[in-house]
């Protein structure tokens, strides 16, 4: 028998899927809950399979090679497949995941997340909503939601936590401030987290302050420092595209890590594996 007339493995398919997405084989291989060692192997047994090398490895990066390129596609089509004959029909059921993100917290990078759960999963629909920290996880309390993806509140300890961002103060590149004038904020309506934290830090330092733009969402807050209108305390990676971070150039009081956690009360080994996707997924699209 030739050597491609035999079966490829599906570990080693959905293992080269999984880098290719999440761009390391440290994050695939938690998803896989193995080691980075296992999913080397795989990886190089499947290349030797096919007689070609289908990721480029550097140093930062993992990226597809052209070949990997070309057979991305097929490889997702039998992945596909293989959950369908699982599930005992070529017209499998979609299965659907709740899940609730923070405003702050989704930011631009919100959509590549969603786009490698669902290359990763191909019959998992995702319904998403999107609120203040507070009010994810009050869905999540109720059962709303299946899981919630949210800032870490006051002096709670749970969740799992997926990462640490440094909040920072972005304005438009040469913007201003008036001395002698209170500081022009833009932020999201009271009772956010992240306002509470700001204000509360300029108080502190005896900065003065005024609200000159309070938005419905991070999209707004930072359309308004885009315009130059005002400074926002955001966390970078949902600060506008071309802001800066003026903190230390305005004499700015310093802004305390915000704690990213993932909450769960799933527990089939699936939507676990799942999960642990949507975490890496989380990391990948916001590092």
């Amino acid at each position: 028998m030739s050597t491609l007339a035999r079966p490829l493995d599906l570990d080693a398919i959905q293992a080269f899927v999984l880098v290719a997405d999440l761009g390391s084989f440290t994050r695939a291989a938690e998803v896989m809950d193995t080691s980075q060692a296992a999913m080397s192997l795989k990886l190089k047994r499947l290349e030797a399979r096919l007689g070609y090398r289908l990721l480029e490895r550097t140093p930062r990066a993992v990226r597809l090679s052209p070949r990997g390129d070309a057979f991305i596609g097929a490889a997702r089509q039998l992945l596909l497949a293989h959950e369908r004959a699982l599930a005992g029909t070529a017209e499998a059921p979609e299965r659907r995941l709740k899940l609730g993100i923070s405003d702050h917290v989704a930011g631009p990078n919100l959509p590549a997340l969603l786009g490698r759960l669902a290359a990763y999963d191909p019959l998992l629909v995702i319904e998403v909503r999107i609120a203040a920290s507070r009010d994810v996880l009050a869905w999540f309390e109720r059962g709303e939601v299946d899981a919630a993806i949210g800032r870490r509140e006051g002096d709670r300890s749970d969740g799992q936590l997926l990462a640490e961002e440094r909040l920072g103060w972005f304005a438009a590149p040469g913007w201003q401030h008036r001395e002698g004038q209170p500081l022009k904020l833009a932020t999201l309506a009271a009772p956010c987290g992240i306002r509470a934290i700001a204000t509360d830090a300029l108080d502190a330092a005896g900065i003065a302050w005024t609200e000159v733009f309070v938005g419905g969402g991070v999209m707004a807050v930072g359309a308004a420092v885009s315009a130059g209108l005002a400074v926002a305390a955001l966390a970078q990676r949902v600060a506008p595209a071309g802001a800066v971070e003026v903190g230390e150039q305005l004499g700015l009081p310093p802004l305390p890590v915000s704690k990213v956690v993932l909450h769960t009360r799933l527990s089939d080994p699936r939507s676990q594996e799942t999960l642990r996707a949507v975490s890496s997924a989380f990391l990948n699209a916001a590092y």
